[in-house]
Parts: structure tokens; C-alpha cells; sequence
């Protein structure tokens, strides 16, 4: 096995999982098969319980695991399905050493932070890394260096490079090289960044200095110089146009054929499909607008899933999709607002949680029907879509969710059985993936050209089943089913494009194979923009 590890310095967010993300697409372009692991030096066991205002989007895996959104950018560029159990925390750690000292596994030993913590986590490197079964494992350890949550986390790493050969590890720094009010690279941060590395007793054998223009040839030389390491190990990682492009931004640095070198592996490959899409993508006939109705506007990074799965259909259908953030609370203030929306090309409701905003997304569907502008809801934009068809089209007054409203008399949305007496918040909903059955002749199953399908969840609400037969009676279907009472799409066939799921089709997307839906919703707004007269009076 050969390990990849990546580090950050100077400050957070500078881009250490792209980095990694691209060095491995960039690795498994040469034929090798590339795993990816992501440290998140905080003590939650995961990221379930996080509001995407702390750290943006719950990525959620194919197994349940409620992760960081670093891991979607790894699937994404990978293409490649992840695990649980690559999403290293330090409360997973500490958990598992105080379970096993508590079953005496430690034999009455005192346990300490070396060697049962940093044992622990070398342990859980390396069984994700052989049970991939993959030949080059990428470790982002998150944080900065000096950090004093990541300090265990360094020092396991620190111990793997002395217990690896040679060749099997390489270490990765991601630093930043900002510019003065001169105009001028300055290399500082780099150097202190590298200087708190080595206090640690780890060296860096490539630097990524992240910067907004190219490296100067001067400033690779000094850092090079102060760093003590060869020049082609000083890379420039300025600022690209879209994420896409890091990948051939690394690859025209020679990062590829440098790394090869160290890990002493050969190409056995060269596959060019990612240069073909990037090319695409910059290549579009076509531009639509789409506003994405939510309420976490504010951090973009709370949706993006959604905008890159709107990217990878965009890409497909050679249309660019200029989205635009609408504040689904802006509708309750001033619901003339919504008459807005007819500006637009196509309206997505995306999923969220509590009450805030929700009449506000209900307007805003409401708008989209009775238009027939495209729409396109998911997980909770589903749920707000059969409370607006309950209370509009089929006369349930008042009809609700019953986690908006516990004493609605329409209980139309409501929660599931089993989780009735749910204590505890973390990881309890339905996750991850669960197979649907399409209906035959639906919209759905011309999307997905398929009677099965397996999707990704998160959610504890469901459509109350008492409701389904007066719902489709007004028009609305249920066109996908899982286990014969869930209902997981509901779709308007007489509508343009009505269209919503329960589950999230944006976590299985990717470059190049974007999710059915997405395309499918797309490629509807792409017809209805070239339509002489928009947004009809309504029916």
C-alpha cells in the first residue's frame, strides 16, 4: 500500500481536499486504483449533528455515515463509493480506546495518547486502506498544523513514515502564499507553516502553495531554499475557474510524474475522459437560470451537492446553469415576492430541517405548478410539494408535516414508526442507500430508463399513507416505492416538469455521469427557456 499524506498550514480552508482529490484523480488517470481517507480532528463521532452553517453540507455515504463534505469531493473525483469508516474523527478514536480499555483489552495498562490513541488510529488507516482494495490510499488530515486537536493525528502519521518503507509514504503540505499590498509573493506563512511541520518531526516532501496567480520562478526558489526541498516539489496552486481544472492545473505542474517518482510506480494507463469533460464544461450552448429556493443561502457550501450535480448535468447537456440563491423566509414576509420566480427557468426546492422558511418554500412550489415553470424538489422540497398539492389541489386546509405542526388535522407528512421514541439525534434517521420501484409508463421511469433504482437518504419524515389515494385521485403520483408503503417520488404528469424525491440524487452524481434527475430537470429548463412565452396566466 502507498500512502499519500496530506497536511494543511496557516489557515483552514485553503483547499486540502481538492488537493488530494485531484492528486488521486490525477493518479487513477494512470490506471492505479486510489482510496481516499478524510481526519476530522473534532470530537463528534460524525458530522450528523452539525448545523451546515458550522461546516457546511452532511455529505451522507452509501452505508449511512453522516460525513464532512471534503468525502463528496473525493467520490466525485474518484469516482469511487466511500464508507463510514473513511471518515476518521477524533470521537470514533476515542470512543473505540475507551470501549476497549473499559473490556480490559489493555491487559491494566495505563492508557495514554501514545500509544493507544496514535495505535488506534494507524490501525484504522490502514484496514480502510487494504480493505479498499486499493494500491494508493490519500490521508487528509484536517485542521492546521498546530493545532492542538490534530497533535494525536500527526504524531500517528509521524510514526507511519518511520514504520513504512521509503517509498510506500509521501507527505504533502498545502500551505498559502498571499500577496502584499506591493504586489509581491511572500513566502513566510510557507516557511513557518514547514517550521511547525518539523517541529513535529514530520518533512514535507512536496509543497502546494496555494496563491492567486501562478508561483513566480523567484518565490518557487525561495521556498524551495527556506524549505529544504527540491524545486519541482514547490507547486502552484492558483486560483483555477472551476474545481474541475485543479486536477490539469496539477498535472501541468508535473505533480503526476513527480509523485510516481516517489512512490516509485510506473502509468500503467492514461485515461483523458476528465480532460474531455472539463473541455466540455467549458464549452455551453445554451444558458438557463435557476433559483434554489432555501434557507441556508448564506453558505452556498450547505448545497453542494446540489450545484455540482447541477454542474454535472449542465456539462452533459452542454448548458450552463447560472443559479441564483432566493431566501425562502423573504416569501413570508412579503409574499408578493414569489411573482419573482417568473424570471426564471426552473425552481429547485432542496432538503433542510425545522420550521423556518417552510411556508415560504411551500409559496414558492406553489408558484412552479400553477405556472408550470420546471420544478424539481428534494427530500424536504418533496414533502413541502405534497403539503402545497394537499392544500391547494385537494382542499386539506391546513394540511402539514406534523414536524411543523404536531396537532395539524392533515397529517400528511408524518414520522416514521420506528422512530417514535427517538432519543438520541445522531445517525437515527434513514440513511444511506435503499432501493425504490418505479412505476411503469411514469415520468420516473423514463428519466431512469429503469423499474429499480438505489438512491441515498437522510431524513426521519415520510408521506402518511392515509393520504396517497385522495393525493393521486387530484393528479399527483407516487411513481417510486420502497418496501411497498414509502413513497419516494412524486411527480405531475400533466405539468411540464413536476418532479420531486424523497431521497438525495445529488450525493450519487458525478462528473461525467450526472444523476438521471438532475440531467432529466436540466434538459427541461434548457426547452422551457427557449419558449416564446414564459410563465402562462394561471390555470
Amino acid at each position: 500500500m502507498k500512502y499519500i499524506i496530506v497536511t494543511g498550514g496557516v489557515m483552514s480552508g485553503l483547499g486540502k481536499g481538492i488537493t488530494a482529490a485531484s492528486i488521486g484523480r490525477n493518479l487513477k488517470n494512470m490506471g492505479h486504483r486510489v482510496t481516499a481517507i478524510k481526519i476530522d480532528p473534532y470530537i463528534n463521532i460524525d458530522a450528523g449533528t452539525m448545523s451546515p452553517f458550522q461546516h457546511g453540507e452532511v455529505f451522507v455515504l452509501k452505508d449511512g455515515g453522516e460525513v464532512d463534505l471534503d468525502l463528496g469531493n473525493y467520490e466525485r473525483f474518484l469516482d469511487t463509493e466511500l464508507t463510514r469508516e473513511h471518515n476518521i474523527t477524533t470521537g470514533k478514536v476515542y470512543q473505540s480506546v475507551i470501549s476497549k480499555e473499559r473490556r480490559g483489552e489493555y491487559l491494566g495498562k495505563t492508557v495514554q495518547i501514545i500509544p493507544h490513541i496514535t495505535n488506534e488510529i494507524k490501525e484504522r488507516i490502514r484496514t480502510v486502506a487494504e480493505e479498499s482494495g486499493a494500491e494508493i490510499c490519500l490521508v487528509e488530515v484536517g485542521g492546521t498544523v498546530g493545532d492542538i486537536e490534530s497533535m494525536p493525528f500527526l504524531e500517528a502519521v509521524r510514526q507511519m513514515h518511520r514504520e513504512e518503507k521509503q517509498n510506500d509514504i509521501v507527505f504533502v503540505h498545502v500551505t498559502l502564499v498571499p500577496i502584499d499590498s506591493q504586489g509581491d509573493q511572500k513566502t513566510k506563512p510557507t516557511q513557518h507553516s514547514v517550521r511547525d511541520l518539523r517541529q513535529l518531526g514530520l518533512t514535507p516532501d512536496v509543497i502546494v502553495s496555494r496563491c492567486k496567480e501562478p508561483l513566480l520562478k523567484s518565490t518557487r526558489s525561495k521556498i524551495s531554499l527556506f524549505c529544504d526541498v527540491l524545486e519541482r516539489s514547490v507547486i502552484s496552486a492558483h486560483d483555477a475557474g472551476d474545481i474541475y481544472e485543479v486536477p490539469i492545473l496539477m498535472e501541468n505542474e508535473g505533480l503526476t510524474e513527480h509523485m510516481m517518482n516517489l512512490l516509485d510506480i510506473v502509468a500503467k494507463g492514461n485515461d483523458r475522459s476528465w480532460y474531455d469533460m472539463v473541455s466540455r464544461m467549458k464549452n455551453v450552448k445554451s444558458i438557463v437560470r435557476l433559483a434554489i429556493v432555501g434557507k441556508y443561502i448564506h453558505l452556498e457550501d450547505s448545497y453542494l451537492s446540489i450545484t455540482e450535480s447541477i454542474k454535472h448535468a449542465s456539462i452533459e447537456c452542454g448548458t450552463r446553469v447560472e443559479t441564483c440563491w432566493v431566501d425562502a423566509e423573504a416569501f413570508d414576509t412579503d409574499p408578493a415576492l414569489v411573482n419573482e420566480l417568473s424570471s426564471y427557468d426552473g425552481i429547485l426546492v432542496p432538503g433542510g430541517f425545522g420550521e423556518r422558511g417552510i411556508e415560504g418554500k411551500i409559496s414558492a412550489v406553489r408558484y412552479a405548478r400553477e405556472n408550470n415553470i420546471p420544478f424539481f424538489g428534494l427530500c424536504l422540497g418533496m414533502q413541502v410539494a405534497v403539503i402545497e398539492f394537499a392544500r391547494n389541489v385537494v382542499g386539506l386546509e391546513k394540511a402539514n408535516s406534523t414536524e411543523f405542526d404536531p396537532d395539524t388535522p392533515y397529517p400528511v407528512i408524518d414520522i416514521l414508526p420506528e422512530q417514535k421514541n427517538v432519543v438520541d439525534m445522531g445517525a437515527t434517521m434513514r440513511l444511506g442507500d435503499y432501493e425504490a420501484v418505479i412505476k411503469q409508463g411514469s415520468m420516473a421511469e423514463k428519466i431512469y430508463n429503469s423499474r429499480k433504482i438505489i438512491e441515498r437518504h437522510r431524513h426521519r419524515y415520510e408521506v402518511n399513507p392515509e393520504f396517497i389515494e385522495r393525493i393521486e385521485s387530484q393528479g399527483m403520483h407516487f411513481s417510486g416505492i420502497n418496501n411497498g408503503r414509502r413513497m419516494e417520488i412524486a411527480e405531475i404528469p400533466s405539468k411540464r416538469f413536476f418532479l420531486a424525491s424523497q431521497f438525495h440524487p445529488e450525493f450519487r452524481s458525478r462528473p461525467g455521469r450526472p444523476s438521471p434527475l438532475f440531467k432529466a430537470f436540466v434538459e427541461s429548463m434548457t426547452e422551457y427557456s427557449f419558449l416564446e412565452e414564459k410563465c402562462p396566466v394561471r390555470t
